[in-house]
């Protein structure tokens, strides 16, 4: 009996189960959808807002009940699910190799279920018509004085924002409340920008900070949106005025502005609106930073004057900032992620990979340009 039993086990296990063709079934449909996307920004822009918006509302709503990153937990657990697998596999699916070829689809058939919440929640966000057509910018032929005019203003408007911060005696401005508060007030300030451009998903979500911030700091990331749990993460070990802005970033990853460069420039407008001095003195500050190493990059003499005007709270509060990233600014981590990261972009489309997050200087210099002439 015993053998026998044995037999029967072994023969079942030899049959693909039905959520192999199921689960592979959703990530063909996916993979279909995507491939529309890629080709048809139009029907990018319906889906994204539409069937992809509820599904991301879906997962940030299940996860949101959870108070620690799920996405966070799941990764310390694939060592020991990587150890359960083998141990199934060693036990129950070694009998033949028809067993073994069985129990591989159906790991890959989990695996796509990953590529299926991708595709139909979040990737054919990076498909979408651009952020400067959908919010009228022109964003071409940019000049050099356009870039050194964006950042006069915007040190204008951080050292305006500067008088109702606080500075700690170490250099830092301080936030005057914690993440749950940070995180209302920023949603607050989504409101009317979801009011004025419709396809920005309305969504009462909350960020969840990274228990290993610090680690996570060595990666030089500071956020990072987890589409297949809908959360927004973030590293709390950064100084507090890249949080703001950080946060708002990772929310509009969640409410569907998949590009880095674009989710930038929404947690810019999200930060600038803002009834909180705090958040916009973020907003403008961590702007300022893209638009000035830009500045830099093309005309060292109007750096050293934009530079000259900002305030000394200010100069000390970016000081203080590179010698805290001193302690991260050398790290393999940081080269292997920077590397993944990259290649993640470019695979979606876009040329630029990692260094797409500073092209939301040329939609700042737009910004400022149509503000200069209306």
């Amino acid at each position: 009996m015993r053998r026998a039993n044995v037999g029967k086990r072994v023969k079942n296990y030899e049959k693909l189960p039905l959520y192999f063709y199921v689960l592979l079934g959703i990530a063909a449909l996916g993979l279909i959808v995507y491939l529309i996307a890629v080709f048809s920004p139009t029907f990018a822009n319906w889906y994204n807002s539409t069937l992809g918006a509820a599904l991301r509302a879906l997962l940030a709503h299940i996860t949101s009940w959870i108070p620690f990153s799920l996405a966070e937990m799941l990764i310390y657990c694939i060592p020991l699910i990587i150890v359960a697998v083998v141990v199934v596999a060693y036990r129950y699916h070694c009998g033949t190799w028809k067993a073994v070829f069985a129990f591989l689809g159906s790991i890959l058939s989990v695996f796509s279920l990953f590529f299926s919440v991708f595709a139909f929640g979040f990737g054919v966000g990076y498909h979408t018509d651009s952020l400067d057509k959908r919010l009228a910018l022109s964003a071409e032929n940019i000049e050099q004085e356009e870039l050194y005019q964006t950042a006069l203003w915007l040190v204008e408007q951080v050292n305006l924002t500067a008088n109702e911060v606080k500075f700690g005696e170490d250099g830092f401005s301080v936030m005057p409340y914690d993440i749950a508060e940070m995180n209302r007030l920023l949603l607050d300030a989504y409101e009317p920008v979801c009011h004025s451009y419709p396809f920005i998903q309305r969504l009462n979500s909350r960020v969840k900070p990274v228990l290993a911030s610090k680690w996570m700091s060595y990666t030089h990331v500071t956020g990072v949106y987890s589409y297949f749990t809908g959360e927004a993460n973030i590293n709390v070990a950064f100084p507090d005025y890249t949080i703001p802005y950080t946060t708002a970033h990772e929310l509009a990853h969640q409410r569907g502005i998949a590009r880095e460069n674009e989710a930038n420039f929404i947690a810019f407008l999200v930060t600038k609106g803002s009834d909180d001095p705090y958040i916009r003195y973020s907003g403008y500050l961590n702007l300022f930073e893209y638009v000035g190493n830009a500045l830099y990059s093309v005309n060292e003499e109007h750096f050293a004057e934009v530079m000259g005007l900002l305030d000394g709270r200010v100069k000390g509060e970016l000081r203080a900032y590179s010698a805290f990233f001193d302690a991260y600014r050398d790290s393999l981590a940081a080269d292997v992620s920077n590397a993944v990261n990259d290649t993640y972009l470019k695979l979606h489309g876009n040329k630029a990979g990692s260094a797409s997050y500073g092209l939301v200087v040329e939609l700042a210099v737009a910004y400022h340009r149509q503000a200069s002439q209306s």
